[in-house]
Formats: C-alpha cells, sequence, structure tokens
C-alpha cells in the first residue's frame, strides 16, 4: 500500500475530510494505517488477489477491516463508543472518497458494519479467533442483488459474485 499513490487519487474536499477526521483523533492515524496493511496481507494471504472483487473474500476483507482498525486503535482508548465512532467515519470516509458502483457500495457498508458488531461482540478475544470466525462467516456469505434487503441479513457477510 503506497499511502502518498493513494492520496493522489482523491479530491481536495476528501482530502480536506481525511484532514479534519486525522486532527479530531491525531493517536488512531497510524494504528489505522497499520491495521489496513495488516488486513490486506493477511487478505492476500488467505484470499490471494480474490477479495479486490466483490467476492465472499472480499466481504471477509471489509468486515476484519473495521475490526482491526477498531482493535488497533484501543491502545489508545477503551471506549468501544469512540472506537466504534472512528472506525465507522474512517472506513464511510474511503468508501465515499474511493467511490464504488452502488451495489459494491452497499455491500461494503454493510460487511463495514458487520466488522464493527464483531470487534463489539468479540474485542477481548485474540485475533487469530476473529479471523477463524470471520473466515467462517465468509464460507456462509449470501449473494446478493438489488431486490436483497440488507436488513434481513445484518450479523452475515455479503457478496455480489462467486
Amino acid at each position: 500500500m503506497n499511502l502518498f499513490k493513494t492520496l493522489r487519487r482523491i479530491n481536495f474536499k476528501s482530502f480536506w475530510q481525511l484532514f479534519k477526521l486525522g486532527f479530531s483523533n491525531p493517536l488512531f492515524i497510524l494504528p489505522t494505517l497499520n491495521a489496513t496493511k495488516e488486513c490486506l496481507s493477511i487478505s492476500t494471504e488467505y484470499f490471494g488477489r480474490l477479495h479486490y472483487k466483490n467476492t465472499p473474500a472480499n466481504a471477509f476483507r471489509h468486515a476484519f477491516w473495521n475490526y482491526l482498525i477498531a482493535k488497533k486503535c484501543t491502545k489508545w482508548s477503551r471506549n468501544t463508543k469512540t472506537l466504534i465512532k472512528w472506525t465507522k467515519n474512517i472506513t464511510d470516509w474511503h468508501e465515499n472518497a474511493f467511490r464504488n458502483r452502488d451495489m459494491a457500495r452497499k455491500m461494503d457498508f454493510h460487511n463495514n458494519k458487520v466488522g464493527r458488531t464483531v470487534f463489539i461482540e468479540r474485542k477481548e478475544s485474540p485475533i487469530e479467533v476473529v479471523i477463524a470466525l470471520l473466515l467462517e462467516m465468509t464460507k456462509n456469505s449470501i449473494k446478493i442483488t438489488k431486490q436483497t434487503l440488507l436488513k434481513k441479513h445484518q450479523s452475515t457477510l455479503v457478496h455480489l459474485t462467486e
């Protein structure tokens, strides 16, 4: 992950929003970057490059990314509400700065939320235990279409393609 290459892809408005986000919780910036790198590495280890497509592997990556950001930021805060708010804000920023097609975006937002829920429920668990849980959830990921009601699947990972 090349941070500067990534930042060049965003417009000024998104960059300014990111700056304000970082300024609101500067201690969370480095743990978030580390969580992002680790998440990409682990996702590649388990799924190769499949996690870059709208597959169950992508669902795993998004959920694990949200879990891991919150987990890594616990070094600076034990307040679950603060951690979840930061994680939601930074991952929502990402989804808005790097826009996908409508269904892919809905899928990403959904899987991000699942990851934050896993953090709330398993924040004391070792990362290896959470990876095993998310891998099992990935096997049970549900393929969605425009007609799928995501509210029916709030605690389930979802994907678009096999």
